[in-house]
């Protein structure tokens, strides 16, 4: 048998997924199982891109140009003037997912061997992007007793090396909560500024800040235009992950032309998807005061419920749907994988994403777990029920 590919062979396996087969046997059991463990949410998608599907005239799905719908590009380019970021059509690629927009910036920005430094705990997946592009993960600890808030500046300093050639953030977090402010951006601007860097910014949950929380963008940190990458998505905002629409948005313009020729490569992003998307760009306001109303309840029952549990401890988001739960526990994947196995609760159980796979230092998050509050109240309240009840009886407790 022909050998595969070392690239392959290292390529992570997602932490989000990789216990599927262990829910998969739970329901065969006949348990109910709740799903905290990925970034679904169960809002219902705009009404008006769902309609823009059904009533297309087309005859034909054609390819659209590897930039994305000019109209499209064009929404996009008003969307974020209207959130204060000034940029043009000409600012703007879309792409299949935010996934595909980070994977067409490393291989733009990267050679292989350089190093990009990511505050840890990260979005799993930037681990498989970096392996794709051939780029190494600098980590940089925010400690969950700090609430994930971004490390010293030192301590980006401390790991500059020659090989350095960018940072990346998601503001807000995935999978922390986390927001960082505008002063902390700054702190991030200057060391950008100075050691002419990249930064890139995962910016897919602008619409979800809570308790008067306003985010701030990369793309409006003074005197590095040319060093700003901004990454979006409509899996979140709208609730359409599977349309796979993302976008690419940034003032270098040799920087957008490289990436351009990526997405030639691939020919077009998916055509039903981008007019749905540009369909979604009309979405009243209203949506979003809703889901966000929505989102702060279910976050308020799942984070007080947690840090009423003995031994739990878990910090109050700021945005996003993520929130990360330090548990009195010997190991997150063993316990993730008994919660599946040998544990039920009123014919329940819970899923959720050990925390190990979101950080690049070994050892850190094994006794941590990523949670998405993506359910409706009455599962979210039965799933800290659930982890509570698991917690009595977890046979390999550290306290």
């Amino acid at each position: 048998m022909p050998k595969l590919s070392a690239k392959g062979t290292e390529m992570p396996a997602s932490p989000i997924r990789k216990l599927v087969p262990f829910s998969d046997q739970a329901k065969k059991e006949g348990k109910k199982v709740y799903h905290l463990n990925i970034g679904q949410p169960d809002i219902a998608s705009p009404q008006v891109a769902l309609d823009a599907v059904k009533n297309m005239d087309k005859t034909v799905i054609e390819y659209t140009q590897s930039a994305g719908y000019q109209s499209y590009r064009q929404g996009l380019a008003d969307y974020y003037t209207s959130k204060g970021i000034q940029v043009g059509m000409d600012n703007v690629i879309v792409t299949t997912g935010g996934s595909e927009a980070l994977i067409f910036s490393f291989l733009s920005c990267f050679n292989p061997g350089d190093e990009v430094i990511i505050p840890e705990p990260f979005y799993a997946n930037y681990n498989g992007f970096a392996k794709m592009a051939g780029i190494n993960i600098v980590p940089v600890t925010a400690r969950l007793e700090d609430g994930f808030k971004l490390p010293p500046i030192e301590s980006f300093e401390a790991l500059i090396s020659d090989k350095t050639k960018g940072i990346v953030i998601c503001n807000p977090g995935n999978p922390t909560g986390y927001l960082y402010s505008k002063e902390e951006l700054n702190t991030l601007r200057d060391i950008v500024a100075e050691k002419d860097l990249f930064l890139f910014a995962d910016e897919v949950y602008r619409e979800f800040c809570y308790d008067g929380a306003e985010p701030f963008s990369v793309l409006n940190l003074d005197g590095i235009d040319q060093n700003v990458v901004l990454i979006d998505s409509v899996s979140k905002r709208y609730s359409m992950c599977g349309a796979r629409i993302g976008a690419i948005v940034s003032r270098n313009m040799e920087f957008l032309d490289t990436v351009l020729k990526f997405a030639q490569a691939r020919l077009s992003p998916p055509t039903l998807a981008q007019i749905a998307s540009e369909a979604a760009l009309k979405t009243p306001d209203s949506y979003f005061t809703e889901v966000t109303e929505e989102y702060v309840e279910r976050r308020n029952i799942l984070v007080n419920g947690l840090n009423e549990i003995e031994g739990v401890t878990c910090p109050m988001p700021k945005g996003a749907f993520y929130c990360m739960a330090k548990l009195p526990i010997d190991n997150s994947e063993n316990f993730c994988q008994w919660l599946l196995e040998e544990f039920s609760y009123n014919g329940a159980t819970v899923m959720m994403a050990p925390a190990s796979g979101f950080y690049a230092t070994k050892g850190l998050g094994t006794d941590e777990v990523r949670i998405a509050y993506v359910l409706n109240k009455e599962e979210l309240q039965a799933s800290v029920d659930c982890i509570r009840e698991a917690l009595k009886t977890y046979p390999v407790r550290t306290s």
